[in-house]
């Protein structure tokens, strides 16, 4: 099941129409700020009369015809935007893609994620550089341009005259400098670079030759360069090169700083799933910036006191090509000294250096895992605070001669960090809400009563999807009378309100079983009366079954289905049915609801297996094809003890990218009948 509100705190624009004519049906926070509050209820034509693009329309009658989804990058709209003037033009990117309603109906699913600022920033690389190539044109005299250093080649290719300024900045002498020796002041990392586009530049005969590399200092310090060169022609004939050399660290330094920054907006912008936003962060940080880079998340901070031991879990590595790396995904119990603990106990980052591959004591604790790269020089870690809490920690080294990390490198993390705040610190609140949301979940879902002659397995697996809660719930135990009562349902919606309202009505449904001895189809009954009376804007739906002893010694069952995926009977011999008898509309949704009973004999060794519909339902996929595998893999495992035979089929039937939770409760009868007393 699909709940609308699980989109209300997301951090993108969402918007879902209903029909042909794409009626709006929902809204999120985000779409309303960023478009307007549109009526729900008009078509999408109609909501938008001020959208001058309107061949954006026919892309939903596209996507709701075929069922194929469609993405479009950085396109604009001109339209009247909350606080803006009329025809203000801003960039989006959508994704449109067909959902199905809960009444099975078909509708288009819109996501948005406004971009302008992205674009803005392209447009004004580009002026800048159209801007350059201008430059470069009219100042044509490189000799005149007041660099630092002026160089002459012959035709050639090899230095033939000494430069003052060469030798004052890299501290080369002229026998040093002569020929090809320049290429040795030139960074080890850059020199294959250099010597290559020069040797193009001179089969050529380039007009102008532009290279950027970093040149060693008279000090030992690497700084970046600026080289432009040009031929110096007797008619037709090159006799010989002229070139400056131009410092130009402090512009390289800001436009690195610049591109990364929108890196890494644009590598966070269009994520949710906290995993994924956090390696595609370590993307943008190795190797650009550092050699190595880890993201721990503290999944317990909200209740830790400064000083304690501190759970830290790494969900994100990287590390330079060459170097070895530490596995993303880990969990680490460290003392209160560990240089993490003390940084977000700190809430400021820890700077160091230090001799490569020698760490201070107090960066590697005794009996502490290790954290940092092989052969670092230094390594800053960084709090990431949300709400006043350290919520992660992010940690980046560079190692052997890379030269250190310093106050630019970090105060360049730290703006990353800040850029990439608001998606982040949305991400890391889903996160928390989710480990809320499954410990009460768990709390809940307890094990199934022993009773003799009867096997009972119970399964749960929640959504891999990092930022999503579920409804699911099962429940089984033992009446008055004796017989066992099982149940299994889901509450609408992926989200902390969701499990709560889960926990409320599995009580709920415990205290109606026990409260008298009824048909099952009463007892739902009595449950949607209060679901409508209590929860208005909830729906669910459930399962309640009833095992009772039976003549002429045996077992049947009686059941009732409100809205859920109906129970499936294996017999001993493998044949797989599943049990129609008794369907009935969601919970919360009919005004005077009636909920029928039906009854099933359970033959001696057969199978009764509950479950939610994440187990069969995936996206663009008929819920009868899911059904049938279901009933294929039960058929296939029936012969496997019950433990087993639950794993089998969560391991068959579950894919990779599941995004539903899924419970299940499974009943096996024994093989021979009960004996009479």
């Amino acid at each position: 099941m699909v709940g609308l509100a699980v989109f209300d705190p997301a951090p993108v624009a969402v918007v879902i129409t209903r029909g042909a004519d794409h009626r709006l049906a929902y809204t999120n926070a985000v779409y309303r700020e960023t478009f307007g509050d549109r009526p729900l209820g008009q078509p999408v034509r109609a909501a938008f009369p001020d959208l001058a693009q309107t061949g954006y329309f026919d892309i939903f009658d596209r996507v709701l015809t075929t069922g194929l989804p469609e993405v479009l990058t950085a396109v604009p709209l001109d339209m009247v935007y909350p606080g803006g003037t009329e025809g203000e033009t801003r960039y989006f990117s959508f994704s449109i893609s067909r959902a199905t309603m809960s009444d099975g109906g078909h509708g288009v699913l819109g996501i948005v994620v406004e971009v302008t600022a992205q674009v803005t920033a392209a447009d004004r690389i580009r002026v800048l550089a159209e801007e350059r190539r201008r430059t470069l044109l009219r100042y044509r005299s490189l000799v005149s341009a007041g660099s630092q250093m002026v160089w002459v080649t012959a035709a050639e290719g090899g230095v033939i005259e000494p430069s003052s300024g060469w030798e004052r900045v890299t501290g080369q002498s002229w026998e040093e400098f002569r020929g090809d020796g320049w290429i040795d002041a030139v960074h080890p990392d850059d020199r294959a670079c250099i010597t290559t586009r020069w040797k193009q530049a001179l089969d050529e005969v380039a007009p102008l030759f532009t290279h950027t590399y970093r040149l060693r200092l008279a000090d030992g310090r690497y700084r970046h360069f600026a080289v432009q060169a040009a031929p110096v022609r007797d008619g037709d004939t090159v006799i010989e090169w002229v070139g400056t050399c131009r410092d130009i660290e402090n512009e390289w330094q800001e436009a690195r700083r610049e591109e990364l920054l929108a890196r890494a907006v644009e590598a966070t912008s269009d994520t949710v799933r906290l995993d994924e936003m956090l390696t595609a962060l370590t993307g943008v940080i190795v190797p650009d910036l550092a050699d190595s880079c880890t993201i721990y998340v503290l999944p317990q901070a909200l209740g830790r006191s400064p000083g304690t031991r501190l759970t830290a879990e790494r969900v994100a590595a990287a590390t330079r090509e060459g170097l070895p790396g530490l596995p993303p995904h880990h969990e680490a119990h460290l003392s209160p000294h560990s240089p993490l603990a003390r940084a977000a106990d700190q809430r400021r980052p820890v700077h160091a250096v230090f001799p490569p591959g020698s760490p201070p004591p107090e960066l590697a604790p005794p009996g502490e895992e290790p954290w940092l790269a092989t052969g670092a020089n230094s390594v800053v870690l960084l709090p990431v605070v949300v709400d006043g809490t350290t919520t992660a920690v992010v940690t980046v080294s560079v190692s052997g001669n890379r030269p250190p990390l310093g106050q630019a490198e970090i105060d360049l993390l730290a703006a990353l960090l800040e850029r990439a705040h608001a998606p982040l610190s949305n991400a890391l609140e889903f996160q928390r809400t989710r480990q809320v949301a499954l410990a009460l979940q768990r709390s809940l879902l307890t094990d199934p009563p022993d009773v003799p002659g009867l096997g009972i397995a119970v399964r749960y697996r929640p959504s891999t999807a990092a930022a999503e809660v579920g409804g699911d719930w099962y429940d089984s135990f033992l009446l008055r009378d004796g017989a066992l009562a099982l149940a299994i349902g889901d509450v609408a919606g992926h989200d902390l309100p969701a499990a709560v309202t889960m926990s409320q009505l599995r009580n709920m449904l415990r205290g109606l079983a026990l409260d008298r001895q009824e048909p099952t189809g009463e007892i739902l009954r009595r449950l949607d009366v209060a679901v409508q009376t209590l929860y208005t804007e909830c729906t669910a739906t459930c399962v309640l079954a009833r095992v009772e002893a039976a003549p002429p010694p045996g077992f049947q069952l009686r059941y009732s289905v409100a809205g859920h995926p109906p129970p499936l009977l294996v017999e001993a011999d493998g044949t797989a049915r599943f049990l129609t008898g008794a369907g009935g509309p969601l919970l919360g949704l009919m005004p005077a609801p009636h909920h029928t009973t039906a009854a099933e004999p359970l033959p001696a060794g057969s199978t009764l297996l509950l479950y939610t519909d994440g187990l069969v339902e995936r996206r663009h996929e008929d819920l009868t094809t899911g059904l049938e595998r279901l009933r294929r893999h039960a058929t296939a495992a029936h012969r496997l003890e019950l433990e087993a035979f639950c794993d089998e089929l969560l391991a068959e039937m579950l894919s990779v990218d599941g995004d539903d939770d899924v419970a299940l409760v499974a009943l096996r009868l024994p093989s021979t009948a009960p004996a009479t007393e």
